[in-house]
């Protein structure tokens, strides 16, 4: 294994196994909040980076994302030594914004469920429409009735 595992596609949604490791936990041993934030990243990351749209990539066509609004509804803890999964689809492209939708569960058990939207930037933090290549690498993850 040369290089580190990056989750699957389950049809349009991308899942990614994540451990709870001491760094994630609060002085309770649960999850301090903003680890979540920091799954929810690695979730949309690996997505990506799975649908050949990674960040390297998409810098070199002038293009990043910005999280512009991000709604988390913390429903169950997580503790320590927790085998999570990160489920990420991207719902929708509208110009320069992407909306997606995020859940982290452990088992059947919904613990966090997340509301992103992302915007397209050029590397001068200036909104743009996303580039061909990043359309083409999300046109068969997006919903049926909602791609641009």
């Amino acid at each position: 294994m040369n290089q580190p595992l990056g989750g699957a596609f389950v049809g349009r949604e991308h899942c990614l196994p994540v451990r709870v490791y001491y760094e994630d936990t609060d002085f309770t041993g649960f999850v301090y909040h903003a680890s979540y934030v920091r799954f929810f990243e690695r979730g949309r990351s690996d997505f990506l980076r799975l649908a050949g749209a990674d960040h390297v990539t998409m810098a070199g066509l002038q293009t990043a994302f910005a999280v512009v609004r991000l709604e988390i509804d913390y429903l169950r803890a997580a503790g320590i030594d927790d085998a999570l999964m990160v489920c990420t689809t991207f719902d929708t492209v509208k110009g320069p914004r992407l909306t997606l939708s995020q859940r982290i569960t452990r088992g059947d058990e919904v613990l966090a469920a997340a509301k992103v939207q992302a915007a397209c930037i050029d590397l001068k933090g200036r909104a743009r429409r996303p580039p061909p290549q990043l359309l083409l690498a999300l046109q068969a993850k997006l919903a049926p009735d909602t791609k641009s």
